[in-house]
C-alpha cells in the first residue's frame, strides 16, 4: 500500500484502487505503530475514488509534516570509497575507513521540514560549491516509538567539494535550502523490505543521459533497525522521524551537477522521485 499527501487530503493506493481521507492531520496519522493495519481497515470502510491518479498529478505535496530528516553515512562500501576519494587531499580519508568498520555509524541531522522539497520540485546546489552530487537513498518513516512504519525515496543533495575540504564542514555540505527531496509517497507494508530491493539513479542533461547507476539494499553494511537505534539514542521525536539510510551510488570524481539537470531516483515497490536542479 502507498499513501500520498495531497491538497485534498491523504490519498491511499491499494491494489490499483484509490481512497481519499479528508480532514486528517498528517503528523498524527503517520505516527502510528499500527499504521499498516489502520490503512488496511480504511480501504474497507472508505469509498473508492476514480480520480486518484489525477490527484497525484495535480495536487501532490511533499510527504512530510513536522518530521525532522536525519541521515546515515558510509553505510555502503561505495560510499566509503567515495568519501575517502573526496577527502584524501585534506587528510580525512582515514576517518571514513574507520567509521565504516566502527560499531557506531555516522549519523547526522540533515534537514528541517521547510528545507525539503517533493517530487517534481527543484533541488539546490550551493553557490559556494564546485562539486555537487545527488545521493539516492532508501528513506525510513519511523514512529515516535522507534518503529519503522514505512519507506520512501530520498535524495540527499551533497557538496563534495565542501565536505572534501574538511570533514568538519559536513553540515555546510549537507544542510541548506532545498538540500533534500522526499517522495513521491510512503510505501506501507507489514513485512520487512526485501534485501533484493534495487535503487536506481539516472541523471539527464539536455535530454542526454550523463550518469546512471544501481545498487541493491543488500549491499548496505548495517541493518535498518541498527541505524534507527542510533538516531533515537538520546533524541525524542514526538511526531516521528524520517531517516535516510546512506547511498551505494556515487558518481565519479569527474562528475558534478549543473543547473537544469534532471535527477530520477527509483526504488522497487515505492516508485520514482524526479527533481531538477535550480
Amino acid at each position: 500500500m502507498k499513501i500520498y499527501k495531497t491538497k485534498s487530503g491523504i490519498l491511499i493506493e491499494n491494489e490499483n484502487a484509490f481512497y481519499l481521507l479528508t480532514d486528517e492531520n498528517w503528523d498524527k496519522f503517520i505516527n502510528d505503530d499500527a499504521l499498516f493495519q489502520k490503512i488496511k481497515s480504511l480501504t474497507h470502510s472508505l469509498p473508492k475514488i476514480s480520480n486518484g491518479t489525477e490527484l497525484i498529478m495535480s495536487e501532490l505535496l511533499t510527504p512530510v509534516g513536522s518530521q525532522e530528516l536525519w541521515a546515515c553515512g558510509v553505510t555502503y562500501l561505495r560510499s566509503k570509497v567515495g568519501r575517502q576519494e573526496e577527502s584524501k587531499a585534506a587528510g580525512g580519508s582515514d576517518f571514513y575507513a574507520k567509521v565504516y568498520e566502527a560499531e557506531r555509524p555516522e549519523v547526522f541531522f540533515k534537514s528541517t521540514p521547510q528545507r525539503i522539497v517533493g517530487h517534481g520540485e527543484k533541488v539546490n546546489i550551493r553557490k559556494d560549491s564546485t562539486w555537487d552530487v545527488p545521493e539516492p537513498e532508501l528513506t525510513l518513516l519511523v514512529t515516535s516509538s522507534g518503529k519503522i512504519a514505512g519507506y520512501t525515496i530520498g535524495n540527499d543533495m551533497s557538496s563534495r567539494s565542501i565536505e572534501g575540504e574538511n570533514p568538519l564542514y559536513l553540515p555546510q555540505a549537507k544542510t541548506y535550502d532545498a538540500c533534500a527531496a522526499i517522495g513521491p509517497c510512503i510505501y506501507i507494508t507489514d513485512k520487512p523490505l526485501k534485501s533484493s530491493t534495487q535503487i536506481h539513479l539516472s541523471i539527464t542533461r539536455n535530454t542526454q543521459l550523463v550518469f546512471e547507476g544501481a545498487v541493491a539494499v543488500s549491499q548496505m553494511k548495517r541493518s535498518l533497525k541498527e541505524l534507527v537505534s542510533f538516531v533515537y539514542r538520546e533524541c525524542s521525536f514526538p511526531n516521528g522521524c524520517l531517516i535516510m539510510t546512506g547511498t551505494g551510488i556515487v558518481p565519479g570524481n569527474d562528475f558534478t551537477l549543473q543547473s537544469g539537470d534532471e535527477i530520477k531516483i527509483s526504488i522497487d515497490h515505492i516508485g520514482i522521485l524526479i527533481n531538477t536542479v535550480r
